[in-house]
């Protein structure tokens, strides 16, 4: 049986005549963080809506867990195992904590085990239990974000995928975000992706990585080790 859980195979999307994303491929195995770095337009987060069926590709294919769900709603894709938490921390800002925990549970698997998982979302924010009957709207940014995770964590994903968390917030947030993230892939074994500009946070956190430049993959590989100067290239294509 195979670990790949994420195969993504000459992928490319964009907005009319503009190629956002030109023909990448990358993969995840399971319970790998990954970390997808590069400048802003690079064609990160189109490579990721793609791949969560908020956008539709122009060629290419995306298989989770050995089914290619290429052609699927990004309902079903969360369904099957997939969830993304986009940037920003977006929430239903007049809806209270746990009824935006409660709407990441609304796959009929996730239903079952909705009580138990609520649970545990709250064991890994402790905050948000306190918070729970506030509105959202309310709430810091960073609160903002960790509903956003929570959130995602309600549907029981198999791959989280983060895009851009640490964007607007406070070192000391980002750096309690990332410790929980890592805290989630150790001990529910679920794989990850790491959208970031900031390259050595996202390396540091990684297992392998990718470089995306003007839509295109220009570098991957291991995380540790990985030249400063060969990345840096790579990152502004000097």
């Amino acid at each position: 049986m195979s670990d790949t859980i994420l195969e993504i195979d000459s992928l490319s999307a964009g907005y009319g005549d503009f190629i956002a994303v030109d023909k990448v491929s990358m993969t995840v195995e399971k319970g790998q963080i990954v970390s997808l770095i590069g400048l802003n337009g690079a064609g990160k987060t189109t490579l990721i809506n793609t791949v969560a069926g908020l956008q539709k590709p122009d060629g290419g294919t995306v298989r989770f867990k050995g089914e290619d769900i290429t052609s699927l709603s990004a309902d079903k894709i969360v369904a099957k195992g997939l969830s993304l938490v986009p940037q920003g921390g977006r929430c239903f800002n007049r809806m209270s904590v746990q009824d935006n925990l409660l709407m990441g549970g609304f796959t009929k698997s996730a239903r079952k085990k909705l009580k138990e998982t609520l649970g545990h979302v709250y064991e890994l924010f402790p905050d948000l239990a306190d918070m729970k009957k506030r509105p959202a709207g309310a709430l810091s940014g960073g609160q903002r974000q960790m509903v956003a995770i929570g959130r995602a964590l309600m549907a029981r994903p198999d791959c989280l995928i983060f895009d851009e968390i640490s964007l607007g917030l406070s070192p000391a947030v980002i750096k309690d975000i990332y410790r929980r993230i890592i805290k989630i892939n150790e001990e529910e074994k679920t794989s990850v992706i790491l959208i970031e500009q900031d390259t050595r946070r996202a390396l540091n956190a990684s297992d392998s990585f990718y470089v995306m430049l003007k839509g295109r993959v220009v570098l991957s590989g291991k995380s540790s080790g990985i030249d400063s100067e060969t990345l840096k290239k790579a990152y502004f294509g000097i």
